[in-house]
């Protein structure tokens, strides 16, 4: 294949990479994008036992808002401030209740239902995919030692990069020595066999 034709490949696929992602971009900020950045979605990561086998322990569950909900959806809603575990979403599924009154909700595993009564304003949203094990694993990236490792990890990668190639002072001060000694001896050795010459 000439250059030419090799070229026009490499602009082609170019081009249907740039557009796919594009499209993979508009895709996640009208669907996925979080809602404290203004989207539709809420990322909350299941704890405990209390949805399975709906749900496990770390799974990844998205929600997205909407205008009415009614009972058998499976629901976020943030724990009211003051109250033990204040500003925590739980998932749980809705059983009763109603906008005006409050919603009541239970756990698909728990024998009674909650004592919070969310109301429309607190719900963020119904489940609408969940990605199992995801939420256990952004978790852990999140954890201390984790952050502290991908730093170092990084730092010595940054030291290694700047430093590769380069010749060290000490080592390139040798480097000249050497070459001196080099030059020292082929001088000397030029002496001699002149002097060895002229005899």
């Amino acid at each position: 294949m000439s250059e030419r034709g090799r070229g026009r490949r490499r602009l082609v696929a170019n081009l249907a990479f740039a557009i796919l992602f594009i499209a993979a971009c508009a895709a996640w900020f009208i669907t996925l994008r979080p809602a404290p950045l203004g989207g539709p979605a809420t990322y909350v990561i299941v704890r405990g036992v209390s949805m399975e086998p709906t749900y496990h322990a770390g799974d990844l569950v998205i929600v997205r808002r909407r205008p009415v909900y009614q009972v058998g959806d499976i629901v976020a809603y943030k724990i009211p401030a003051g109250e033990v575990g204040g500003g925590l979403s739980v998932i749980h599924r809705i059983v009763g209740g109603s906008v005006d009154t409050g919603f009541r909700t239970k756990g698909d595993n728990n024998a009674e239902s909650d004592p919070w009564r969310p109301t429309l304003g607190q719900i963020e949203g119904t489940a609408w995919l969940v990605l199992p094990k995801t939420g256990a694993i952004m978790s852990s990236l999140r954890a201390p030692i984790t952050l502290a490792s991908f730093a170092a990890a990084a730092a010595v990668a940054i030291v290694i990069y700047r430093q590769g190639g380069r010749e060290e002072p000490e080592d390139r001060g040798r480097g000249e020595q050497r070459t001196v000694e080099s030059d020292s001896n082929r001088r000397v050795r030029a002496r001699s066999s002149t002097t060895s010459g002229s005899s």
